[in-house]
């Protein structure tokens, strides 16, 4: 998932992205564990989404910290 497509979504459908994509990394681990994973850079891709992901979101709490405060 690229950057802009990441930015374009809600927080909450940032959260459940997140979530969906941390099902997705952990299949991909057992796969892994159990020898039948194709593409090993399919794991490190999965785990590089999730941050950029949990990334954003935390961009975004941070500036709504920023505006409460400026706001009081």
């Amino acid at each position: 998932m690229k950057i802009n497509e990441i930015r374009k979504l809600t927080d909450e459908e940032l959260v459940n992205k997140i979530k969906e994509t941390k099902k997705t990394l952990f299949d991909l681990r057992m796969k892994h564990a159990t020898g039948t994973l194709d593409k090993p850079s399919d794991l490190r891709n999965t785990r590089k989404t999730v941050a950029r992901m949990k990334t954003i979101l935390k961009e975004r709490q941070l500036e709504k910290g920023k505006a409460d405060k400026n706001g009081k």
